[in-house]
């Protein structure tokens, strides 16, 4: 079921990222007073681009549907909880008794998590490239899922998975908590605490980007790929991550170690803000938890704690 549920995701997000590129059609808005303008599609097609995000929708419906109805069938044989990670908490969607509705919410939740996860990739993408050329063929694909924030300073952009996604867990949450998905909130303070946190955890996402980033360019600097523009593309960004690192000694010979130190610090520091830091670690031989020598609490221990 998780595998499936991966696989569907993809497709709505294929359809997602197909109905804004058609806006990158040369062909779709031609006319005649231009040499593209007297160009013609040889097939004749129906789809229409309203039809793309309806297809979506279709797509949303169509799984809940089939999940209730398999849930329903083999129930607790599954063995799965149909759960959605929103970065400092993973909610189950599915417990001893689901229903439709609260398989809709399943689907509609799922798949919002992977295209906010895919636009906050863009996001990154975007902010590293703020300083390249307009004409450049990544900033001009980036501009169709961002839109007129593509060209806005690095600094503005930076903020705006906090700004985005803090008022719309604040909105989500409520449905979740009146649906009893997730337990009541003790008050509007602890709400917009939460919201908060969530909005702050929304920036792990990037750790994934990075880290196939840098393991793509590794891999990258010893085979040769070819000159397509996506091992270029791949190259200018991998060199901006590891900036930082440019002034340590980090190449042995012919080797360079920079993006196998980067892809190490990017998992430490992820795991530190994710979760904190405790030392040492473990029990003593009476059971009891040690003595913290370091216990820094990470966004999962706050948002536990605003949840009380």
């Amino acid at each position: 079921m998780g595998l499936l549920d991966f696989i569907l995701n993809m497709v709505g997000l294929l359809l997602w990222f197909n109905w804004r590129a058609t806006r990158l059609d040369p062909l779709s808005k031609s006319t005649p007073a231009t040499l593209a303008g007297t160009l013609r599609r040889a097939e004749k097609t129906s789809l229409k681009v309203w039809h793309l995000p309806l297809g979506i929708v279709g797509l949303l419906i169509s799984r809940a549907l089939f999940y209730n109805f398999i849930y329903s069938e083999f129930g607790s044989a599954l063995n799965w909880a149909g759960r959605v990670d929103f970065g400092v908490i993973s909610v189950p969607f599915c417990g001893k008794s689901s229903s439709l509705f609260t398989m809709l919410l399943y689907s509609i939740y799922s798949f919002s998590v992977t295209l906010g996860v895919f636009l906050i990739w863009v996001l990154l993408l975007s902010i590293l490239k703020t300083d390249a050329m307009e004409n450049d063929s990544l900033r001009q694909l980036l501009r169709l899922h961002l839109g007129k924030a593509e060209r806005w300073p690095w600094i503005m952009k930076a903020f705006l998975p906090l700004l985005v996604i803090t008022p719309l867990w604040w909105v989500g949450s409520w449905l979740l908590t009146s649906s009893s998905i997730l337990p009541p909130v003790s008050g509007m303070l602890s709400r917009i605490e939460q919201s908060a946190l969530v909005g702050l955890g929304s920036y792990l996402a990037w750790k994934h980007l990075i880290i196939g980033t840098l393991c793509l360019y590794f891999v990258s600097s010893y085979v040769y790929f070819g000159k397509q523009p996506f091992w270029q593309h791949l190259e200018v960004i991998a060199r901006l991550l590891l900036t930082p690192l440019r002034a340590m000694p980090l190449r042995l010979g012919k080797i360079d170690f920079a993006p196998i130190v980067g892809i190490g610090i990017i998992l430490l520091a992820a795991q530190v803000i994710e979760h904190g830091i405790e030392l040492p670690w473990g029990n003593d031989p009476s059971g009891k938890p040690k003595v913290r020598w370091v216990d820094m609490p990470g966004l999962v221990d706050f948002y536990r704690n605003a949840s009380k």
